[in-house]
């Protein structure tokens, strides 16, 4: 079976599923791409974690992964393997040093989960050639400029807590005041905006 290694592209709200989110992910060495419908817990999952936002309490894959390396046990890849009746099949790809399992799993989890331990993503070519779309030069750049970004996903659930003054004219100590209170808010989307204007300064 030979595998087909994927990368994030991005994430959006989901036309078609109020309250759900596109993750869109890319053949690395090809054209083609994969979006996934997929939760808006998981969409906050994964977005928290490309953009290396430290929530204050773990969430569920941040425990699962707490969990496993107290077991001494490695996630080594994710494998999107099946697509029946529109439904994604994953596995999570194992070890403990001796002897290599594998987990059934929604891709949405498998991949958050993936990300926390830097392992690549792969899919087959059965299911890129049944749900993968091919774009064209001319799509591809127009998907770029409209592609909504990881960071402004990182959570649609939280209520913005939106401060009187931009950030852009506020200092950089009040900034990480602002920080600190977002991220006890667990409002990780206002946390990734200031966090963004704290790296521009620096």
């Amino acid at each position: 079976m030979e595998k087909i290694q994927l990368e994030i592209l991005g994430l959006s709200s989901s036309q078609s599923q109020t309250g759900s989110f596109a993750l869109v992910l890319g053949e690395k060495e090809g054209n083609r791409r994969l979006p996934i419908i997929i939760g808006m817990f998981e969409a906050q999952s994964i977005a928290i974690q490309i953009e290396k936002i430290n929530p204050n309490r773990p969430l569920t894959h941040d425990l699962f992964k707490t969990f496993a390396e107290q077991m001494d046990v490695t996630i080594t890849e994710i494998l999107i393997s099946d697509l029946k009746e529109g439904v994604f099949y994953s596995k999570i790809m194992c070890t403990d040093g001796t002897k290599e399992f594998e987990l059934d799993s929604r891709p949405s989890d498998a991949i958050a989960i993936g990300l926390r331990f830097g392992v690549p993503i792969y899919t087959v070519e059965s299911v890129l050639s049944e749900a993968g779309i091919i774009l064209s030069d001319l799509e591809e750049d127009e998907d770029e400029n409209d592609e909504m970004t990881v960071k402004s996903t990182a959570s649609s659930t939280s209520s913005s807590s939106s401060s009187k003054e931009p950030l852009n004219q506020t200092s950089v100590d009040e900034l990480n005041k602002l920080l600190n209170e977002a991220l006890e808010k667990e409002d990780y989307e206002r946390a990734a905006k200031i966090r963004d204007e704290l790296n521009k300064r620096n």
